[in-house]
């Protein structure tokens, strides 16, 4: 996979092995909550606390397939542990899941990977509250369920689009940091801020996978740069930033030469040579469509390639603003975040108000989704073309 992603190096190497013995220490005597567990990056943070024994590891998630997935492909290649390892079909924000928390006897660690992560959730208002209720809402509840239970840490994953956001995913993202420094005055809270995880569940990438599969032209944008991490790399940075992040603090790679930008056609070249394929560039989507059996008997695949136009797509990609303090010796390849428990109380109570509010209504209209942002964020560059992924092949 890193050859896929022009790298050849895996990132936090040097960093897991400095903090091995320590780290195992820390999750074998630890119980654990993962919420969104059936995830790509919950499986990977799944997979990093299950190789390391913990006391328990409860994993909860709404999507079944995925979770048993998740449980056979532990078995088949981790086996077993000594502790209590079990999975939980539930929605968080859902009584189920009230209900389960209030039978157990709580947990030391709960790290929430659930998220709604696609810019295209924004095209519509009804997509985008869901968005805002997976991003924000969500995350509010089960911060307070994890102080009701007395827990160690609460860790919830963040995005580099947070950074300078200009897609509401990313402000949902930025919005969500701001209720965590609220919190953070009555529990431990880190986060992690990373970038693009390849192959990740609904990932272009990912898409290249199944276009192969279902015998599809691959499609994908020529002129956007981006950085990868290996699903490995999500769930170590994310396991580190729990155990060792300090109150507050948001943990996200160091740009070195091990971290490469690359385009997501490129990926699709060098994923279709790995097969033993050819990539062939059409012109159109539609030439690319009609191409495929005649260039698979010639081991070429077709590819459309395109420059691109849709909403909320950031030119650049950034792991932390100008503003923000940074501590940058305490891991080798890992940097800091840090930061003060500095927010406004009316700004946050005025924006889960009027979303109470917007969501009483009939319906809704994206606008005044935007406007609320707006607020919260002053800054918010809304990047709008009226362009959305789902209109591309």
């Amino acid at each position: 996979m890193l050859k896929l992603i022009n790298r050849s190096h895996e990132l936090f190497s040097s960093d897991i092995e400095r903090l091995k013995s320590d780290l195992t220490d820390a999750v074998e005597s630890g119980r654990f909550l993962v919420i969104g567990g059936a995830g790509s990056i919950g499986q990977a943070v799944t997979r990093e606390i299950f190789k390391r024994n913990p006391k328990v590891l409860h994993v909860v998630d709404i999507s079944e397939n995925n979770m048993v997935e998740l449980v056979r492909d532990i078995r088949s290649s981790l086996g077993y542990i000594e502790g209590d390892f079990q999975t939980f079909a539930l929605d968080c924000g859902s009584n189920e899941f009230q209900a389960f928390i209030n039978s157990g006897d709580g947990y030391d660690y709960v790290l929430n990977l659930s998220a709604l992560k696609h810019v295209r959730s924004e095209k519509d208002p009804f997509t985008l509250m869901r968005l805002i209720e997976v991003n924000i809402l969500n995350t509010i509840l089960t911060l307070n369920m994890a102080k009701v239970m007395g827990a160690k840490k609460y860790f919830c994953v963040s995005t580099d689009k947070a950074a300078n956001p200009v897609n509401m995913m990313g402000a949902s993202k930025r919005i969500m940091e701001m209720f965590l420094m609220r919190s953070s005055i009555n529990i431990n809270i880190s986060t992690a801020r990373f970038a693009n995880v390849a192959f990740s569940d609904g990932s272009l990438p990912h898409g290249f996978n199944q276009r192969i599969a279902k015998l599809q032209p691959l499609s994908a944008p020529n002129d956007v740069r981006r950085y990868f991490v290996t699903p490995q790399e999500s769930g170590e940075l994310c396991l580190v930033s729990c155990m060792f992040g300090e109150n507050r603090d948001i943990f996200f790679p160091k740009l070195s030469e091990n971290l490469n930008l690359t385009t997501f056609s490129d990926i699709a070249l060098r994923y279709l040579a790995k097969l033993g394929y050819e990539g062939v560039e059409c012109a159109t989507e539609g030439e690319a469509r009609r191409r495929v059996q005649e260039l698979m008997a010639d081991k070429k695949w077709p590819c459309f390639f395109f420059k691109s136009d849709t909403t909320g797509e950031k030119d650049f990609e950034e792991f932390f603003t100008s503003n923000e303090c940074l501590d940058m010796n305490r891991f080798q390849n890992i940097g800091v975040i840090k930061n003060t428990p500095i927010y406004d109380e009316f700004k946050l109570e005025n924006f889960l108000e009027k979303i109470r509010f917007i969501r009483s209504q009939p319906t809704w209209e994206k606008r005044e989704l935007v406007e609320l942002f707006n607020t919260m964020i002053p800054d918010f560059s809304h990047k709008e073309t009226g362009k959305y992924l789902d209109q591309k092949m």
